[in-house]
């Protein structure tokens, strides 16, 4: 199995030091994020008044990998939607599904809804 994935959610819970956070930190010298939650992780950053370059950069210093997002991805994406709709996933949230189920690799999570998804990846809630 290759590098984890790791949800947005769960790259904040360890960021914010929140309950999850100590399973997310083992496995970020190996974990990789997509660009699209990349940009969604700077984007929540910025809204908290967080400098998200320097956090951004951090993260790689750690070791994380940010994945492309090539256009097989964008489309397993807008595939994913029947299957998540009930659940309120977002297109981040399937964006990350996609990358997993491209890589063929575990996704970390701290979104409680992601438990009721019926799909063939490994997904590790966090908290």
């Amino acid at each position: 199995m290759s590098a984890p994935v790791l949800d947005t959610s769960a790259l904040l819970a360890w960021l914010r030091a929140e309950p999850g956070a100590e399973t997310v930190q083992p496995v970020l010298g190996d974990a990789v994020i997509n660009t699209v939650n990349w940009a969604e992780l700077a984007r929540k950053l910025v809204q908290n008044g967080v400098e998200a370059g320097r956090t951004l950069e951090r993260l790689q210093v750690l070791g994380v990998r940010v994945e492309p997002f090539p256009a097989a991805d964008a489309l397993r994406t807008g595939e994913l939607w029947p299957a998540t709709k009930p659940f309120g996933l977002s297109l981040g949230d399937c964006a990350c599904l996609a990358t997993a189920l491209r890589l063929r690799s575990q996704v970390l999570t701290a979104d409680q809804a992601w438990k009721a998804l019926d799909l063939d990846i490994d997904i590790q809630l966090i908290r």
